[in-house]
C-alpha cells in the first residue's frame, strides 16, 4: 500500500469515528447504545410499584424495574393482586418526585419499549428494597442479572421475617 493509500485510510477511518461518536450523542434515553455508569432524571409518575415515569432532557420515558415484580394493580385483564396497593403506595410515597439514578444492564428495553433499569435513591438500589420489604417478588431474566445476588439476599431477608406480601399474601 502507497504512504498516500495510508493516509487517505487513516482520514477515511478517522471521519468515520467522528461520525460514530457524534450520533451517539443524543438523548441516551431515546436509543439502544449501553450506558456506562448511571444516568440522573426526575420522576414524575408511578403506574405501580415496579413502573415508573421519568423526565430527562425534556423527554418522558416509561422505566421497569429491573428485577423484580409487584403485585398489580393497573393490569388490564388481570385483577388488583395481593399487596399491590401496598407495592404502588410505597413506589409512589418515595419516587414520586424524586431525583434518581438509572443503571441500564445488557438489555435496554423491552418488548413494550420501557426502559429497563436499576433504580438508585439516595445510594440505595429501590428494586431490592422492594424485595426486602415484601413488595416485591423476583423476576430475574437473563442476561439482565447485574444485582442478582443482592435480590436473592433481600428475597431471603423479607420471607424469613414474613415481610409484606409473604405474611399477607395467599399465594405467595
Amino acid at each position: 500500500m502507497t504512504p498516500m493509500r495510508v493516509v487517505a485510510t487513516l482520514i477515511v477511518a478517522a471521519a468515520i469515528m467522528g461520525w460514530v461518536v457524534a450520533i451517539g450523542r443524543g438523548d441516551p434515553l431515546q436509543n439502544d447504545k449501553p450506558v456506562i455508569g448511571r444516568i440522573e432524571v426526575h420522576v414524575v409518575g408511578v403506574a405501580d410499584g415496579d413502573t415508573i415515569d421519568v423526565e430527562f432532557r425534556g423527554h418522558v420515558s416509561t422505566v421497569r424495574l429491573l428485577g423484580i415484580d409487584t403485585p398489580e394493580t393497573h393490569h388490564p385483564n388481570k385483577p388488583v393482586q395481593c399487596f399491590g396497593p401496598e407495592a404502588s403506595a410505597w413506589t409512589t410515597s418515595t419516587l414520586m418526585g424524586a431525583t434518581v439514578e438509572l443503571e441500564f444492564d445488557q438489555q435496554r428495553r423491552d418488548v413494550y419499549d420501557r426502559l429497563l433499569a436499576w433504580v438508585w435513591l439516595d445510594g440505595e438500589l429501590v428494586n431490592t428494597t422492594l424485595v426486602k420489604l415484601g413488595y416485591a417478588r423476583l423476576l430475574l431474566i437473563p442476561p439482565n442479572l447485574a444485582h442478582g445476588r443482592a435480590l436473592l439476599t433481600a428475597l431471603e431477608s423479607a420471607q424469613g421475617r414474613q415481610a409484606g406480601l409473604w405474611a399477607s399474601c395467599e399465594s405467595r
